[in-house]
Order: structure tokens, then sequence, then C-alpha cells
């Protein structure tokens, strides 16, 4: 999985063509409306910091800077003239990124903000277990029987994914999520760290696992070969610390003022372009909070030196 993704003609980091996006669509690329509530949610982090004259905003697993781009835009002028912006990416820098833009290859340290992390900790690679072994497989995506699982990976399984009895499924190994996770939290001395992904709970794990591609805007095998993503789903509760909150994007968004109502039909007589805009809005903000689609992403939400959020009330 590391080899498909980020070595060397790795799906991620080649260069040229029209990155992450042009294979799958996130909630990102679905709606302004969802950096728009990203920059809401780092004005509440300023605010709670109380407005430092260096307020930091760190997207992991940037992509092309997209996120970043909007949040910038989306931010009240003299908010982003605080903002530092850093997109921690393994790929190289893209052509016409914004300048306030700093492109990085690891989270940084001594942030101050947010740290923010849409659809990333999908692409950490990881092992897959069967049967108390590792599963071995080759980059034309041929599988066979692996050694015996290491103490750590063995504990880790016991802990957050324990088969049913006498159950023979598949098992993915999220322990270099956990680290991961952990390692860009510990870089943030007072703000709110926040990752966003297709997620599985201790009690709802899949029995046999949720590892696939994506090529092209389609499902396709997770062939290690760098032509496609190679994703699976995240034990996001393995990775929260202590005092993490866990919503799903549904809740979170709403929380940030993200809806799907209509307009009111008064408004197609007094203002119908007004009206034309309320409808899109209302449709992507369906999109990005529809139950069996983008709202039930996992949104992981881990405050340091801060209060919880959402507020309570």
């Amino acid at each position: 999985m590391e080899a498909a993704l980020y070595g060397p003609g790795g799906f991620y980091v080649r260069p040229g063509g029209p990155g992450p996006a042009g294979h799958f669509r996130t909630s990102v690329h679905a709606s302004p409306l969802y950096a728009a509530a990203v920059a809401r949610l780092l004005s509440w982090v300023d605010a709670e910091l109380g407005c430092p004259a260096r307020l930091d905003l760190v997207d992991v697993g940037a992509g092309r800077g997209e996120l970043l781009t909007g949040v910038l835009r989306a931010l009240d002028p003299g908010v982003a003239a605080r903002v530092r912006a850093y997109a921690v990416e393994r790929a190289v820098e893209p052509e016409g990124l914004d300048p306030r833009i700093r492109w990085v290859a690891e989270p940084p340290a001594g942030v101050t903000g947010l740290l923010f992390a849409n659809e990333w900790l999908d692409n950490v690679p990881l092992d897959v277990a069967q049967d108390g072994r590792y599963v071995l497989v080759a980059p034309d995506g041929t599988e066979s029987p692996g050694g015996p699982l290491e103490p750590a990976d063995r504990e880790w399984l016991e802990r957050w994914w324990p088969a049913e009895p006498g159950a023979a499924g598949r098992a993915e190994i999220g322990r270099p999520r956990d680290e991961a996770w952990a390692a860009a939290v510990a870089g943030l001395e007072r703000g709110l760290a926040v990752a966003v992904d297709y997620a599985h709970a201790r009690q709802a794990r899949p029995p046999f696992g949720t590892l696939t591609g994506f090529r092209a805007g389609r499902e396709v095998p997770a062939v290690p070969d760098g032509s496609a993503d190679v994703t699976a789903h995240v034990a996001l509760d393995a990775c929260a610390g202590s005092g993490a909150v866990l919503l799903t994007q549904r809740e979170a968004l709403a929380a940030l003022g993200v809806s799907g109502a209509r307009p009111p039909l008064a408004l197609a007589g007094t203002d119908p372009a007004g009206y034309v805009r309320g409808l899109a809005a209302a449709g992507e903000a369906a999109e990005l909070t529809a139950r069996g689609g983008l709202g039930d992403f996992g949104w992981l939400i881990q405050p340091v030196g801060l209060p919880a959020w959402p507020p309570a009330g």
C-alpha cells in the first residue's frame, strides 16, 4: 500500500494528471459550502484563542490545496490576514497555488489554530490480517498468507477489532493510523484537530474489511500497482485521544450552519435569482449531509487547550 500510493510512480506522488479530484469526489469537491463551514470552525477556534496575531490552519492530506484555497476565500478578510496556511502533502506543489499557502511534507510543530485532515487517514498504509496472519499481496493483486502477526498488531486487533467467536473474517490493522494521528496532534500547542473520514466503530467492524480501490470515479479492485487509489475505512474510535468527540458529518455540519432546507417559496416571487441560488445551495448541503453518503462520514474532534466543540447548547 505504501509503494502503491507513495513510492516511485505512486498514485499520489506521480507528477502531472488531475490529482485525487480526477478519481473520486470528496466533500471538498462537492460544494464550496464545505470550505465555508471549515472557515466558520476556524473562526470559532480563533475567537477561543483570543484572536492571536498568528492563526495556523494546517490541512493534512491537502490534495492540490483545494480546501485551503476555499477556506481562505470564505474567511473574513481580517481573519484571513492573520492565517498561516500549511498544505501537508507528499506530492509536489501544484502550479498556481495561492502564495499564502506553504507546501510541506509533514505536519508542522508548534501549531496554534486548526489542524484539519479530510480523507487523509484512509490513505495511511496499513496491513490486513486473516486467521492470525498477515495477508501478502503481489503487484497484480494476488493474495497469499503471510507470517504470524507481531504482538503489537495482535494486541491492537484484540482491543479494537475483536473477532466474533468462530469467525474467520479479515481485519485491517489500524495501528499506523492511530500513530499517524497522534503524531499530527502532537504538533498542536493550542487549538482543535479534526479528522474527517469514512469510518466504522468497534461494535460494528465489517467482517470482511473495507480495502478497495478507486480510479476515474469508479470503484476498482485494490491492486497495488500505482494505477489507482488504495484505501480502507478508518477506525476513528481507536484514533481518538482523551477528550475527543466523535460525530457524523451530518451532525458536525449542522452545528456549523449547513442546512439542506429549501428556501421559502415566497422568495421566488420577490427575488427569483436568490431563490435559485438558495435551491442550489440546499441541494449541495443535502449531498454533504446525506444519510448513506457523505453525511455518514465520521468527524473526530480533538481539542488541545480549548473547550470541547461543538459548544454545549
